[in-house]
């Protein structure tokens, strides 16, 4: 439902920033907003709070950032806290940094590993992520699983390439559990 409530908020603006022909100034703006919000627990506080009413959380949002964001940004998160959809404004931003992302060919790739991989080891799978998409760049990710035994799991959008040592004997071991003697 989350996803939803992204995507749909996220499009809607991001449409209103391209038809305006400001989309570069809305993703730095975006990216500030967002900050702003990671930054400042009280603020988040106050709009999940459940006895502040939907009036307080706007005039807290104007308070916080009147004249330091456009009108359209600030009318866009009073609208998110008048649909009482505040607890998802950060998957909301999240998604808008995303897909302007996505429109510049950057990428967001995730990369777990059984143990520590080498910088020709990550240049070789960003190299051949770059073969495989349309994505020029990619902000890659990486994590240590040991849990993997050998191989990767690549995450890139909706994607997941699992190469794991750890999946091929989970399969191997229903495929087996299948045979009849």
């Amino acid at each position: 439902m989350a996803k939803l409530v992204s995507k749909t908020y996220g499009d809607a603006y991001l449409s209103l920033a391209e038809e305006k022909g400001n989309l570069d100034s809305v993703k730095e703006e975006v990216l500030n907003v967002r900050r702003v919000f990671l930054e400042s627990g009280e603020l988040n506080q106050m709009l999940s709070h459940p006895k502040i009413v939907k009036e307080e959380k706007m005039r807290i949002l104007e308070t916080a950032f009147k004249g330091r964001i456009s009108e359209d940004m600030m009318g866009f998160l009073l609208v998110i806290v008048k649909k009482d959809r505040y607890r998802d404004i950060m998957s909301v931003l999240d998604y808008m940094i995303g897909r302007m992302k996505k429109k510049e060919g950057i990428g967001s790739l995730q990369v777990a590993s059984a143990f520590e991989l080498s910088e020709g080891q990550k240049k070789d799978i960003v190299d051949r992520m770059k073969e495989l998409t349309d994505y020029r760049e990619f902000e890659v990710d990486y994590e240590i699983d040991e849990g993997l035994i050998g191989g990767l799991v690549l995450r890139l959008d909706d994607r997941v390439i699992d190469s794991s040592i750890r999946t091929k004997l989970q399969t191997m071991g229903k495929s087996l559990s299948k045979i009849q003697l």
